[in-house]
């Protein structure tokens, strides 16, 4: 797959899914590894994790919503994960969970999302505010349509001629 660099926007137009309470689905957990973060003048390197979530609402092209989540990936108490998860699963860790939690087992699990919208520019971001478990006698929604990002296959690179030491050659480097 190409990455493009351009001087204005990708072009893309996303569709934020709708603000309001919706049930959801974890879909996928990304490990994004160490991230250098600077708050209040101090920077440092932080292990962060994505986790996304299908909304059961569909866009207008028929496919569910996907909304994301960045957290440090940390359960200290008084970390932003550990909150929205005690809030998700309705219960406090225990101290032998705090020690050790497989966030992957939250893969296909039912919530409630509150999504707030947060207009910069001319563009709309659904902002996941508050995680909730399913009230009781819901029924659960299953992934639809999703392959998780470790299992996807990636794109073949094009290769550009090289000369015999593997370095491309100086007339075939396209600029």
């Amino acid at each position: 797959m190409a990455i493009m660099a351009s001087a204005g926007g990708d072009g893309k137009v996303f569709e934020a899914a709708p603000a309001g309470v919706h049930q959801a689905v974890c879909v996928d957990l990304v490990d994004l590894g160490l991230v250098e973060t600077t708050w209040q003048g101090v920077t440092k390197q932080q292990h962060k994790i994505n986790v996304a979530w299908q909304v059961s609402e569909n866009r207008d092209d028929g496919k569910p919503f996907l909304v994301f989540k960045r957290f440090t990936l940390s359960l200290h108490e008084k970390s932003a994960l550990r909150k929205d998860l005690e809030s998700w699963r309705g219960k406090k860790f225990t101290r032998d969970e705090e020690m050790g939690f497989d966030i992957e087992r939250l893969i296909g699990v039912n919530c409630l999302l509150n999504i707030t919208h947060n207009e910069v520019g001319d563009r709309t971001y659904a902002n996941i505010v508050s995680i909730m478990p399913l009230a009781k006698g819901m029924r659960p929604i299953t992934v639809r349509e999703y392959v998780r990002k470790v299992d996807r296959q990636p794109d073949p690179a094009p290769l550009l001629p090289r000369d015999e030491a593997g370095v491309p050659t100086d007339d075939e480097i396209p600029f």
